[in-house]
């Protein structure tokens, strides 16, 4: 039986895909992130080990002693963390092994971009063993489809700034500034940047009390599909409804849907709509 690691960080798309893998018939080893993973992750996975963040040495051995065949990093890790203040006292506390200091002096230290970190540290595992699959490679059940995902269609308006919205989207995202944005009657509301969506969706709740407003989310068009696949999960809803939010576009192919079938459930709970947008758009 073949194994798979899953490297993971926090939120459930971690256990849905240990579900997913486990589905294909592989074995499961886990390797949680120290102070990322939830709690209930271990019990999914056939086998299981803490490792720590800044030491992915410690990845590719556990990896290489279970005889994984690929893995997959998955799960959300704050991209705010490299900016925060003390950040390389933090590191030091997490005592980083060789590996993440000789990545980090060689490959990393004049570009910190989470793109640049993330697809160099997948090349990186590759090139020393550990094989970095397709994030959404156990997960097709739940990748956003094209059209109209929820009972209710988007308004014309909403259409209106999902036509005006997704093409500014699609250059930002490309730029690798953000993953979402805000539209209102074709007035860009906000960009996320490093602060993540939910703090974006808060901002704009701010910025547009009036609500109405549709969320745009999509990757970019050369996105490195094996880390930060962008999400959208039940909390994703209910913030953008608490926000006034009416409506959310997503890449087809491109975004996950956090457990299907409930964040479907939640949206047409709180009568938004949700529609796929091909990757050609």
């Amino acid at each position: 039986m073949p194994t798979t690691a899953i490297i993971a960080g926090q939120g459930e798309l971690p256990g849905l895909c240990a579900e997913g893998a486990r589905a294909a018939g592989h074995r499961v080893l886990g390797l949680g992130m120290r102070g990322f993973y939830d709690s209930d992750f271990p019990a999914i996975c056939d086998e299981f080990r803490k490792v720590s963040f800044l030491r992915p040495g410690g990845w590719i051995r556990a990896a290489k002693r279970a005889g994984c065949e690929d893995a997959v990093l998955i799960g959300r890790v704050g991209k705010d963390v490299m900016h925060r203040r003390g950040f390389k006292l933090e590191m030091l506390r997490e005592v980083p092994d060789l590996y993440s200091f000789d990545l980090w002096y060689r490959k990393l230290r004049f570009d910190r971009r989470s793109s640049n970190l993330l697809r160099t540290l997948a090349d990186d595992l590759a090139e020393r063993g550990l094989m970095l699959v397709d994030s959404t490679t156990y997960l097709p059940e739940h990748i956003a489809s094209e059209g109209v995902l929820t009972k209710r269609s988007p308004s014309s308006t909403e259409s209106g700034d999902v036509e005006f919205g997704w093409s500014l989207l699609r250059q930002v995202s490309g730029l690798n500034i953000g993953q979402s944005m805000a539209v209102r009657q074709r007035d860009v509301i906000c960009v996320e940047a490093v602060e993540g969506t939910d703090r974006m969706i808060s901002r704009a709740g701010e910025l547009c009390p009036r609500g109405g407003w549709t969320l745009l989310k999509t990757t970019a068009p050369d996105h490195d599909m094996r880390t930060d696949v962008p999400t959208i999960g039940i909390r994703t809803i209910e913030n953008a409804a608490a926000a006034g939010c009416t409506c959310i576009a997503v890449g087809s192919g491109r975004v996950i849907l956090a457990n299907r079938p409930e964040v479907i459930t939640a949206a047409d709970k709180a009568g938004i709509a949700i529609i796929g947008v091909p990757a050609s758009e």
